[in-house]
């Protein structure tokens, strides 16, 4: 089953370029070592939360701007053996310098538990990061598929919802301060793919003049952390 290794970086607003450059050098890499996909978006609408947000999730400072990625891989054993097999082979160091602060970037592994609408490459990205009840997971996949079939009908391109399988705890930063974890919640990380922002922004206002928003969330959406990409690369595109 496919699986993905999410990340959430601050990068230099003014190394935006240099981000680009970086993660077409690391995809030669990753490719060689059996990934199939990935996809660096960059936030063009990012909001600062009462509780939560993107930005405190990786102590970003004002002159930088959040990426939102992902690394797609056939299978978890795909994934792990990679990742083992490049330290082995001194891959990881032979990288580029990152044009940023990695020891604030926060990762993990996560299964798919669900995804609609194939992998057609957006040109506008709602990425998400929250914290669910383990005890809600099935509640939760019924609650992602009921919403899709409103994102579906208002043109969105693609949704995924991945499950927290392997996500590390940070010294400083990770997935589970990002959303306020607390004991007996799992990390997911999930994006909406849309033809564009405008197509978007539509989307949600429709939704919101009709009600539909309205959805019960089985975690508290108070603590959900979301924004907007926009890709500066893609792999499949």
């Amino acid at each position: 089953m496919t699986y993905y290794t999410g990340a959430v970086s601050a990068v230099p607003t003014a190394r935006r370029q240099d981000y680009i450059d970086y993660a077409r050098a690391v995809w030669e890499v990753f490719q060689r070592y059996g990934a199939t996909r990935m996809v660096e978006t960059w936030g063009v609408d990012v909001p600062h939360g009462k509780l939560t947000d993107f930005h405190r999730a990786v102590e970003a400072a004002e002159d930088e701007s959040i990426a939102f990625s992902w690394i797609t891989w056939p299978d978890r054993d795909s994934a792990d053996a990679a990742w083992r097999k490049m330290q082995e082979d001194g891959a990881m160091d032979a990288l580029p310098k990152m044009p940023y602060d990695g020891s604030r970037m926060i990762f993990g592994g996560f299964a798919p538990v669900v995804e609609e609408g194939g992998t057609a490459a957006g040109r506008y990205y709602q990425g998400f990061a929250l914290a669910v009840p383990e005890a809600n997971k099935a509640a939760y996949v019924d609650a992602a598929r009921k919403a899709w079939t409103l994102f579906d009908r208002t043109g969105a391109l693609g949704l995924v919802e991945a499950w927290g399988d392997d996500v590390p705890r940070g010294k400083r930063t990770d997935f589970y301060r990002a959303a306020a974890a607390i004991e007996g919640e799992v990390p997911v990380f999930s994006w909406i793919a849309w033809p564009d922002r405008a197509t978007c922004q539509a989307a949600e206002e429709a939704m919101r003049a009709d009600g539909e928003m309205e959805i019960e969330m089985p975690f508290d959406g108070k603590r959900m952390v979301w924004g907007g990409f926009e890709p500066v690369f893609d792999s499949g595109a």
